[in-house]
């Protein structure tokens, strides 16, 4: 499957929410500051398609001259596409799966719902309510991935751009028995939408 060339320049709109977790109850995922998205890749990148993702932090916000560093623990993508490119360029371990997408407008807010859904199982349901006026003046951003390969390797890649940050009310189902289990009934402490994502990762 033939993928774009790295970095890949994207435009997007997403929603974000933080979570931090002081137990987790699997070994795979230890307790910490973890990170569940959804993002709408749009038309004007390299690529459009649909993410769901959980992250956690490995290194703590910036210091001087440091970005933060994030491991993606799961991911999900409806593009064949996406999925070949970030596992090969960056090992990240990105799966196929259904993630609808559902914008209606609440008065003068804006709600936005999504799911996931692989291989017949449900992974996520998220609902967010923002007003759409209420987004900022752009702010940059800077981060990296850490990634382990199979072979014992790690594979670090670098993001920067900007976004529209719009305080929002957030929230997610995740099945106890899915993949997101360790996230069943947490509530995040933190809710963010982004709009305007003008994102360069790779």
């Amino acid at each position: 499957m033939p993928f774009p060339s790295p970095p890949w320049r994207l435009t997007a709109r997403s929603w974000l929410s933080v979570f931090v977790l002081r137990a987790t109850g699997r070994p795979d995922r230890p307790p910490g500051v973890y990170a569940a998205a959804f993002v709408d890749y749009r038309p004007g990148g390299v690529l459009a398609y649909h993410e769901l993702l959980v992250g956690r932090l490995l290194r703590p916000l910036p210091g001087i001259g440091r970005s933060p560093q994030v491991r993606v623990t799961d991911i999900w993508v409806d593009s064949a596409t996406s999925l070949a490119g970030g596992r090969a360029l960056w090992a990240l371990p990105k799966e196929p799966a259904d993630l609808p997408l559902q914008d209606r407008p609440l008065g003068v807010a804006a709600r936005t719902s999504f799911s996931g859904v692989a291989e017949g199982q449900h992974l996520a349901t998220g609902t967010f309510t923002s007003l759409p006026g209420a987004a900022l003046v752009p702010v940059p951003f800077a981060f990296s991935t850490s990634q382990p390969r199979e072979d014992g390797s790690t594979v670090v890649a670098t993001a920067s751009g900007s976004a529209r940050p719009v305080p929002c009310r957030g929230s997610w189902s995740f099945p106890e028995e899915g993949p997101l289990g360790f996230l069943h009934r947490r509530r995040p402490v933190l809710s963010l939408a982004l709009r305007d994502v003008r994102l360069r990762f790779g």
